[in-house]
């Protein structure tokens, strides 16, 4: 695995007022239509894969409501901040995860890489280990009727 990200991130405009309009018009006009056309300044024309449209709609509406935004290839790989970055976690956390196998990884020299395939894996299981554990308390304390007991909490403020 040598391939290394190449990140690029777009940050929206400064003067988001005019701007925002436009993208705004761009998220609503990449929702309609049979198939999206990328028209550039010289007039040539390219029809737009399907995932590309849905990208660049997603795209245009993140930044219309002025987040910034990253787009990588899913063959990068990853240094280990830039990964613990991607899960919001700290950079120790993220080696202490490696550690337990919970991300696979790549040891280059004395650094570790995770690729980015990888690295959504993991968010993907977690996300689906967390929502499972929810369900199985909410389903308990339904049962049990813990659902519906208040506890001796006092509210100090």
């Amino acid at each position: 695995m040598t391939a290394t990200l190449e990140q690029h991130t777009v940050l929206p405009p400064e003067d988001a007022s005019e701007d925002a309009r436009h993208l705004e018009k761009l998220a609503s006009v990449l929702e309609s239509g049979p198939r999206a056309r990328l028209v550039g300044p010289d007039g040539d024309e390219l029809t737009l894969p399907d995932e590309v449209y849905a990208v660049l709609r997603e795209v245009a509406a993140a930044m219309a409501r002025g987040l910034a935004i990253s787009v990588a290839p899913l063959h990068a790989v990853l240094t280990t901040q830039q990964a613990a970055d991607m899960l919001n976690v700290s950079r120790p956390t993220l080696v202490k995860l490696l550690g337990e196998g919970a991300i696979t990884y790549e040891q280059v020299g004395r650094h570790r890489r995770i690729r980015l395939a990888d690295l959504l894996d993991y968010q993907k299981r977690s996300r689906h280990d967390r929502k499972s554990m929810l369900d199985e308390l909410t389903r308990v304390a339904s049962e049990d009727g813990t659902a519906d007991s208040v506890d001796d909490f006092v509210q100090t403020r």
